[in-house]
């Protein structure tokens, strides 16, 4: 399942309405590093990504929900609703 808009974009939106600048992840990146992530010319690791939203304060699964869904509020709503009807799926499997 493709990311109907990019990381890139998610993670420059909440950047910007956060008011952060490139260097305001100084303490966990570059400026460079982010220019780059922002222009989709690398991506970021897991750690990464969990050090990139500490600093916008925001919880990873935000910032993937935008990656997915842009600023569509109603595919977000469908979205996170299918990832709870995983997770349930999941959390049955476990019991069995």
């Amino acid at each position: 399942m493709a990311a109907k808009h990019s990381l890139a974009t998610a993670i420059r939106t909440v950047r910007k309405a956060r008011g952060l600048s490139q260097e305001a992840f100084s303490d966990v990146s570059s400026r460079t590093y982010m220019s780059s992530l922002e222009r989709d010319l690398k991506s970021p690791t897991l750690n990464k990504l969990a050090e990139l939203c500490e600093v916008m304060e925001i919880h990873p699964v935000t910032l993937l929900t935008l990656a997915y869904s842009g600023n569509d509020s109603k595919k977000a709503d469908q979205l996170l609703s299918q990832v709870r009807h995983e997770l349930e799926l999941l959390a049955q499997t476990d019991d069995e």
